[in-house]
């Protein structure tokens, strides 16, 4: 039990370096999204072509409750952001 408790621990901050939260944030904001709340890595929310993904849940442009992932390039180099709703 205490390895899968170390292991865990090792692995946690590889995931956490796989967001970026800064990128998601302006990203939702300049598409209109309000009321945003990160939550975290989203393993399956993106492209195999994103270097990070982050999970939100938002108000939508159009009122509606959404959750979704933000879709940046690694080191915002590569590519820029793409939201996908739906996660």
């Amino acid at each position: 039990m205490k390895r899968i408790a170390l292991v865990a621990l090792l692995i946690a901050p590889m995931f956490a370096s796989c967001t970026n939260e800064e990128a998601a944030a302006r990203t939702l904001r300049v598409n209109g999204y309000k009321d945003v709340r990160l939550t975290g890595y989203e393993f399956w929310g993106c492209s195999k072509d994103d270097g990070t993904c982050t999970g939100f849940e938002a108000t939508a442009p159009n009122g509606e409750r959404v959750k979704g992932a933000v879709g940046c390039g690694l080191f915002g180099c590569d590519k820029g952001c793409t939201v996908r709703l739906g996660q």
